[in-house]
């Protein structure tokens, strides 16, 4: 009978391991792990869900002890949710838990397993903080190591403090299951258990309350990543966006300087149009904005240099009505458009003209921005991408929002302009779908 014995040992390991995945599929379940302080409401919650999965494991047992002995994780599961949500979770659980076995005429299982569940509370209150409960470790070699090597000790004497209450709350099932007949351990229904088939029973237990513990904290864990890697593509977001701005106000005040001894109403018209950007940028907030007024931004910002240029510049726009809602990245064109007029035009004694485009193409919006600037030497081209502050800046932001899920790329001629183009991939929700296709004089 002893292979029968470990099987079913078995079973009952991956009976934990399966109930913790399927309470880790629910979203809502998900939230109540990441959440360190829970309020009563949410504690009682909690002690339901759980309930239900394991006390249902109970009641499979009870319908048939023979072939479903594996499935009552009772016990284990009133400790997991003691440890996790704290006294009021592991007594309601434990209590809510042993319903079935109640019934079963196995009264005394609702005191132990209500017991079990405030042991559960007890060990969340001495834990050194609030993350150790998730890092206990079931092997106790492994904590006897940690305690002897650490200088900090309180979370290998916290681990074994854990597993010494697990063994404990087996011990006091085979005791009471030994002497009240009133509560279901497994080693009482094997008449011909070995002393290692009974330290086997108590090893299971304690791997059947951690296996959960473990299998939600690596799906907390992949949440918490999650959530890191979002804050830093915000925080890489922002930064860029605050490297741009300062370059754009760089060159306009340089606009500004030189236009005050020489025009005085041209630079009062230069430094109206620079207010306006700058409340703009200070509303800024979101990543994607409306093509509309990517379009004004870029309007107001050749208003300025047409201030400065006068007719040298020339500005052509020829743009589908249909595109102006659409959503594209924040600040994509004019860091563009100033480098096609700054490396582009300005060096050309009769100027240029710079032209926007946009249209649709199937289900991709285009915008083009062209000038007939002096372009870019091959050599220079080469390096664009790691060496150009307004290139470099963009295809930043893009990998940020799009990850490897774009392609820019730049085409140049001498005496004849440059040509970069962005491509962008659909949205996922299928509601905005971005493809850019941006050409310019010159990009440094």
């Amino acid at each position: 009978m002893v292979p029968q014995h470990l099987v079913i040992l078995l079973v009952k390991l991956a009976v934990a391991a399966s109930l913790a995945s399927i309470l880790t599929r629910s979203g809502r379940f998900q939230r109540m792990l990441m959440r360190e302080e829970r309020t009563l409401a949410q504690r009682v919650q909690m002690a339901l869900v759980c309930a239900a999965i394991f006390g249902t494991g109970v009641l499979a047992r009870v319908l048939n002890p023979e072939a479903y002995q594996a499935l009552d994780l009772g016990l284990e599961g009133s400790l997991v949710m003691g440890i996790l949500g704290g006294y009021v979770t592991g007594l309601l659980a434990g209590v809510l838990i042993s319903l079935p076995a109640f019934f079963a005429h196995e009264p005394v299982s609702m005191i132990l397993f209500a017991a079990v569940g405030v042991m559960g509370g007890l060990l969340r209150d001495v834990a050194p903080d609030k993350e150790a409960i998730w890092q206990f470790s079931p092997f106790p070699d492994l904590s006897l190591w940690r305690l002897l090597r650490r200088r900090d000790l309180r979370l290998a004497a916290f681990s074994l403090g854990c597993v010494l209450v697990i063994l404990l709350a087996e011990v006091l099932r085979a005791t009471l299951a030994l002497h009240f007949k009133s509560v279901f351990a497994l080693q009482q229904t094997w008449h011909d258990s070995s002393l290692w088939m009974i330290l086997a029973v108590y090893a299971t237990t304690l791997f059947s309350t951690a296996l959960p513990i473990k299998i939600w904290n690596s799906n907390r864990n992949e949440k918490k990543l999650e959530q890191q890697q979002l804050r830093l593509n915000e925080a890489r977001l922002a930064a860029l966006s605050r490297q741009i701005n300062p370059h754009f106000l760089f060159n306009t005040l340089n606009s500004v300087a030189s236009l005050i001894r020489l025009d005085p109403d041209q630079a009062r018209q230069v430094v109206y149009k620079l207010s306006k950007i700058l409340r703009r940028l200070l509303r800024q907030q979101d990543n994607l904005t409306p093509l509309s007024e990517e379009l004004s931004f870029v309007d107001d910002y050749l208003a300025i240099e047409m201030v400065r240029f006068g007719d040298k510049l020339r500005f052509v726009k020829d743009i589908d009505p249909g595109t102006l809602d659409l959503l594209v990245p924040s600040m994509l064109l004019q860091p563009l458009v100033e480098n096609s007029i700054r490396h582009g035009l300005s060096s050309k004694v009769d100027g240029g003209t710079v032209r926007v485009r946009s249209r649709m193409a199937g289900d991709r919006l285009q915008i083009n921005v062209e000038d007939d600037g002096v372009g870019i030497p091959e050599a220079k081209l080469a390096t664009l991408f790691e060496q150009g502050i307004g290139v470099s800046n963009v295809n930043e932001r893009l990998k940020v929002l799009f990850g490897d899920d774009y392609k820019m790329w730049i085409d140049s001629r001498l005496g004849e302009g440059t040509s970069t183009g962005i491509e962008l991939p659909g949205q996922a929700s299928g509601t905005v779908v971005v493809e850019a296709l941006v050409t310019s004089g010159s990009q440094i």
